[in-house]
This record gives structure tokens, sequence and C-alpha cells, in this order.
């Protein structure tokens, strides 16, 4: 910067000088001139060539005010311009040469990161897993059992392994929903039995379920995923993440439970995950890890991207108080969910001690579908859920979609594979899946309406065949 200041401060300096000079000329011409017109110009250049004649100093003086400094200041102009030009020259070539430096420096860098992508992994978990021997398979012979058989060692592992007692009605719920969406919602007050639940379930299958705290701050799928630090290099790894990558390698079934997950905004920090799991081919769910793709990442990341697991199911539990955030009607309409409001009575599990039943996801997926190609929804209760839509669209703007009525029919079938009753299914499918969407309503009007469509759903299905229906309407109602 100094060496750019000092040829500009001489320029200006130069050229006050210039203009001190032009005005001193002008001020002397404007004297002679008026000399000249008074006559007293003659007198006066007499004057002055006596006074050089008698003392040659003055001559020279005057010689040099007039003439030498004037024309030495347009020398020092003249040449502070050719000054400048080469400093221009100057400044350019520096200039040049600072890029060219930086364009070395940068290059550099960038070889020595290649060179550190060929040599150092950012991942540190996932790449041991890559040297680990390959997940045991499942125990296929537990595809022997029905899905009735399913439930019921459930419900006795749960009981005798952790003193856990669910109503066998719970445990069909459960397992229906899992047949039916990747994503459950377990809701109900504290101390229920909702989190228990989804961890037995883990340990019943022989492989544990991991527990993902939801914190209040989360927002985005990097609180799931990790990140990548630009400061160490690393990718600061999840235990989500890291069982999404031990479930790629697997064919076992595996669960992750989101507990307290309505503690920040799923719609936020689980948005893609709900748009994925929309996708009908399995193999097509991919999520972004890294942006890019390094020679040393795991063997499981396709250029930087880990398939959403076919063969994970995600279990939130949800509760409903001031600390919370109310829970979106587009994850609702993609999640099951089941009401866990009371404690089942303790019992006696009869029989030998059960085991774990690792069943693999594939054999899991026989069993719903040997469960769903033996047991269809009647055609009267088909006839009862169209009379049922026609009905909500004309009193309530509310309508099934083909996604809801597709979940219907896939509930039912599983609920009674698992040695239920269709009338109960459908009474607690309806209750979740449809009039829920009576709270998005008017509130006064839905009051207004509320014995009108319970009195409607007793005629139709019969008095006492919904009381999960009846009762979530009136519940609806008072709340309003």
């Amino acid at each position: 910067m100094k060496k750019q200041e000092g040829p500009k401060k001489h320029y200006k300096l130069s050229i006050f000088f210039i203009a001190l000079v032009a005005i001193a000329g002008g001020l002397l011409l404007t004297a002679l001139i008026y000399l000249q017109v008074t006559g007293q110009f003659a007198a006066l250049t007499e004057a002055i060539r006596e006074i050089v004649a008698q003392n040659t100093i003055y001559g020279i003086l005057i010689l040099f005010w007039v003439i030498i400094i004037p024309l030495m200041l347009v020398l020092i102009f003249v040449l502070n311009l050719f000054r400048r030009d080469r400093f221009k020259k100057i400044k350019k070539g520096w200039e040049d040469a600072a890029r060219i430096v930086a364009e070395k420096e940068a290059a550099a860098r960038k070889r020595e990161e290649e060179k550190k992508k060929q040599t150092i992994s950012r991942f540190g978990t996932l790449n041991s897993y890559d040297h680990k021997s390959p997940a045991r398979k499942a125990d296929q012979a537990a595809l022997t059992l029905t899905l009735g058989d399913f439930c019921d060692n459930f419900r006795m592992f749960a009981a005798q392994k952790f003193r856990l007692y669910y109503d066998i009605s719970v445990i069909r719920q459960f397992v229906a929903g899992l047949a039916v969406s990747h994503l459950m919602i377990l809701q109900g007050m504290s101390g229920t039995g909702k989190t228990s639940i989804a961890y037995a379930f883990g340990e019943f299958l022989g492989n544990s379920s991991e527990i993902v705290p939801v914190q209040p701050v989360w927002k985005e799928r990097t609180d799931l995923l990790g990140y990548y630090n630009e400061f160490t290099k690393k990718y600061n790894e999840t235990p989500f993440l890291q069982k999404m990558y031990q479930a790629n390698a697997s064919d076992k079934l595996y669960v992750v439970v989101l507990d307290e997950l309505n503690i920040a905004r799923v719609e936020y920090y689980f948005a893609e995950f709900l748009s994925l799991l929309e996708i009908p081919d399995p193999n097509s769910r991919y999520l972004e890890v890294v942006p890019d793709r390094w020679p040393t990442d795991p063997a499981g990341l396709q250029n930087g991207r880990i398939r959403l697991p076919d063969n994970m199911w995600f279990i939130g539990t949800a509760n409903n108080d001031d600390s919370t955030f109310a829970i979106s009607d587009k994850v609702y309409d993609r999640a099951m969910v089941i009401n866990l409001d009371s404690k089942a009575e303790p019992f006696l599990p009869d029989g030998d001690e059960v085991r774990c039943v690792p069943i693999s996801a594939a054999g899991f997926r026989k069993l719903i579908a040997s469960a769903q190609a033996g047991y269809e929804i009647t055609n009267r209760n088909m006839r009862r859920l169209r009379e049922l839509d026609e009905y909500l669209i004309e009193k309530f703007q509310i309508t099934f979609g083909n996604r809801i009525m597709r979940q219907i029919k896939d509930y039912i079938s599983v609920y009674v594979g698992c040695g239920g009753d269709e009338m109960e299914a459908l009474d607690d499918i309806i209750s979740k899946k449809v009039l829920r969407k009576l709270e998005m309503q008017n509130a006064v009007y839905v009051k207004n309406q509320a014995e009108a469509l319970c009195n409607y759903l007793c005629e139709l299905f019969g008095e006492t065949k919904v009381p999960k229906c009846i009762a979530y309407v009136r519940r609806v109602a008072r709340n309003a």
C-alpha cells in the first residue's frame, strides 16, 4: 500500500505547484495589462533594465522566477505522468504475480486434499462395519409360526422378560400397524409403556432397538444423520446413521425408536424420510449423507448417499402436553397410530419360557402377505365404508383418500390374521384414520353434529360394534 501512495502523493504535489504558478502567472499577466493600459508599462521595463544593468543578481532572480521555475514545474509534471504509467505497469505485474501465487497455492491445497482423500477416511465407525463379518442370517424356522402365534409369543415374552403387560388387542394393533406403514406413532399418557413395547419388540426379534431421544432444537435431517465437520475433516456419525448402515448389510428386522418425537416438529427433521417412504420402490429411497465421494468412504455409501433400509421401522412415542408440538395431518396420514391410554392388568404367563424369534424382514413380510391373501375385508363392510365416506363428504367435507383406503384394507387383513375380529379392526382404524380429521373442522359445527354422527355410526355398523368411534366423536365434541 505504501508503494501505491508514493506516486499519487508526488503527482498531487506537482499539480498543486503548477496551479500555484498558473495563479501567479495570471496575476502577473493582469498586472502587466493594467500597466500597459495606464501607460506605466514602459516605465516599468525601463526600471527593470536599470536594475539588471546595475546588479546582475537581480536579473538572475527575475529570470529564475519568471522562466526557470515554471519550466521545472512543467518538467516535473511530465515526469510524474511517465512515473504514473510505469507504476500502473508495476502494479499490474504485482497483481498478476500475486494471482499466480494464489492459484498455485490453491492447486497445491487441492492436490493435498485429494491426496488425503486417498489415504484418510472421514467415516470411522461405518468403515469398521465393512471389515466385520456379515450379519448373521435371521432364523428362518420362525416362518413356521402364524401371525397369531407371533403375537402371543411376543406378549408372553414381554411379560416374562420385562414384566410388561399388554392386552392382546394392543399387540395385534402393533403388529398390524407394522404391516401398514414403516412409521408408527405410539401416543398416550406417560407411563403406559410406549417406549417399553418398542424396546421389548427389538429384544423379541433378537436385534435390540435403537432408542433415539429427540431434542427440542432439531430442525433438519442432519440432526438424525450427522454432518461433516470441515475443521476436523471427519464426519460426526450418529447412532441413527450407524443403525441404518447396519440394516443395509443385513436381512434382520430393525427398529428405531424416536423417543418423544413431537418435542420438536416432526415435519422438519423427518420431512425427507416421510417423502422417501412414499416411493413404491424401496431400492430408490436414498438419502444424501455427504455431497461428494471419497475413495475411502464406506462401501455401503453410493456417491455419498445411503439407502433407506426397507427392513427398518421407525416407531415414535408422543406425549400430548404443553411441552410438545401438534403432529400434522401429513404425518398422521403416513403413520399408523396406537393409543396407549391405560395399563393392562398383570397376568401370569402360561407355558414354558418364551425365547426371542429372530425372524428376518423378508420372513415377516411373508407372514403379512399370507394374512392379506388369506383374509380380505368383507363386501358388507366395504359397502359400509362407501356409505360412511358419502356421509362424511356431505356433512363434514371429509373423504377417505386412496392411501387411507389401502391402509384400512391391509390393516384389517393383518389384524384378523393376528387372531383379531374384523369389526374390532374396523372400529380401531376408522377412529384413528378417518374420524381424526374431525379435529381439523370447525369445532362448533362438529359439536352440533356429533350426536347425529354417533347415531349414524350405530345405525350403519350396529349399536355396540364401533365403541371406539363413538367415544372418539364424543371426545372431540366435548373438547370443542
